[in-house]
């Protein structure tokens, strides 16, 4: 037996599954076998594969019910949210209304002696890695898209959520796509490096860390294969003194804590103005007190246990060396924090940027807030980050937010709202959040190549 790839669930550290990772050889035949699918896959007409793409998402949302309390085994978001279907249908719904216009030709100019366009050309066999802590919405961003543009698809979940793409494949195959044309493989670092570093991809997508972004490029140096990643965030939020506080604190608040903080877009840092900060405080920790931890298959609990214990682990390290340091923590341990996946919520003050903190990906339910007593200290320290995915803005004034923004290094810019990704808008991120973008245009952009036509009429 080969390399077996376990799901261990946080909720009791029991083995909830296990499959066989596929050796190098049988890996490549499986990527063999969708690289001679693709052409015929891309000579459907587009219609006909938007139709498919779609009666795939309706498959999988047909599943809901047994998808959501797989993932609360698997990852640990309680029940009570309903999964993630909701999304993944808005996502791919909107990418298959806008695949027409913008997979459409672009006319250049043509006269009685040239015809000039540019189509949009499938690069072949894409490779999709996707993350388990929104495993369903995160594969489908690159999914369906990529699909629909006429490549063909090679999808690897995170072990945490082994059984994902195993059910978004199954549903996918039920609804008409062929298997030759959109697979789920069992692969391990290894076998997946090697496939990449062989040129066995023509564009990888990865949603991550840093580390395993880092390890993908590496992997794809000097194949010339085009990689996208979408990686670590370190969010802030700015809350000036013409904000609704109330739909502010209950907003950033929520994007820190929901997913027990297990959110690429989470709110991580919280600045704002010193007329506002105490009853900022006050509030969201009233809110974050009434929050119920523990079993994500209890409909009554609204934090569940973060998706490994390691992961709770870093952030409870990172909490202890910020109180070391001089925070202020503000949310009592939880009777059901168990000091494993079970992990306390916490909110803490007096931070600053030189505790680990407010700099780290925290990926869990913490939430350090500042004081600041202008936009140039705000704008300062929201830039004052190596990722750079979103920032949250809350005033009335969409001009003064428009120019704060106009200065933030950041991939998305929100304004009274926050952790929210919008399918008509480029998701996207700068520096160590990655490069590249999907959804919007961009995102058939990003999963086709551009070839030019010149088309000389008369040669006399």
């Amino acid at each position: 037996m080969g390399q077996m790839l376990t799901c261990v669930s946080p909720i009791d550290g029991s083995v909830f599954a296990e499959r066989e990772a596929l050796d190098l050889e049988a890996a490549r035949a499986e990527v063999a076998r969708l690289r001679a699918a693709q052409a015929a896959w891309a000579a459907r007409p587009l219609a006909e594969r938007i139709e498919l793409v779609m009666a795939g998402v309706a498959a999988v949302g047909a599943m809901n019910d047994e998808i959501v309390p797989e993932l609360a085994h698997m990852m640990g978001r309680p029940v009570r949210y309903g999964g993630e279907f909701g999304g993944f249908n808005e996502r791919a719904s909107h990418m298959a209304a806008i695949a027409k216009e913008s997979l459409a030709d672009i006319e250049v100019g043509e006269d009685a002696s040239f015809k000039r366009y540019i189509k949009r050309v499938p690069h072949g066999v894409v490779f999709v890695v996707a993350p388990w802590n929104y495993p369903y919405m995160t594969a489908i961003n690159t999914v369906a898209p990529a699909l629909i543009a006429g490549n063909v698809v090679a999808l690897k979940h995170a072990t945490q959520t082994l059984l994902v793409g195993e059910r978004m494949a199954a549903a996918f195959h039920s609804a008409g796509v062929p298997e030759d044309v959109f697979a789920n493989l069992y692969l391990g670092h290894d076998v997946t490096s090697a496939l990449i570093a062989e040129k066995a991809f023509d564009f990888v997508n990865f949603t991550g860390s840093v580390g395993g972004g880092q390890a993908m490029e590496r992997a794809a140096a000097g194949t010339f294969t085009g990689v996208g990643t979408e990686l670590g965030g370190k969010d802030p939020g700015y809350v000036m003194e013409d904000a609704d506080l109330d739909a502010a604190v209950e907003t950033l608040i929520d994007g820190a804590m929901f997913n027990s903080g297990q959110c690429c877009c989470g709110i991580e840092r919280i600045y704002v103005h010193e007329s506002l900060f105490d009853a900022f405080v006050d509030k969201a920790v009233a809110i974050v007190k009434g929050y119920k931890l523990g079993n994500p298959l209890d409909p009554d609990t609204t934090m569940g246990p973060m998706a490994h214990e390691r992961f709770a682990q870093e952030v409870r390290m990172q909490i202890a060396e910020a109180v070391a340091e001089g925070a202020t923590p503000h949310i009592e341990s939880f009777a059901e924090d168990d000091s494993g996946a079970y992990l306390s919520p916490q909110i803490l003050t007096n931070v600053t940027h030189e505790m680990r903190v407010m700099r780290d990906e925290s990926f869990g339910p913490v939430v350090g807030i500042m004081k600041v007593a202008s936009d140039e200290e705000a704008i300062a320290l929201m830039n004052d980050s190596e990722f750079g995915l979103t920032a949250s803005l809350w005033t009335q004034d969409l001009e003064r937010a428009a120019r704060i923004g106009d200065q933030l290094e950041t991939g998305t810019v929100f304004m009274n709202r926050a952790d929210y990704l919008d399918p008509g808008l480029c998701w996207t991120g700068c520096k160590n959040t990655g490069r590249g973008g999907g959804l919007s245009v961009i995102g058939y952009h990003n999963l086709t190549r551009p070839k030019s036509y010149h088309m000389k009429k008369v040669t006399s």
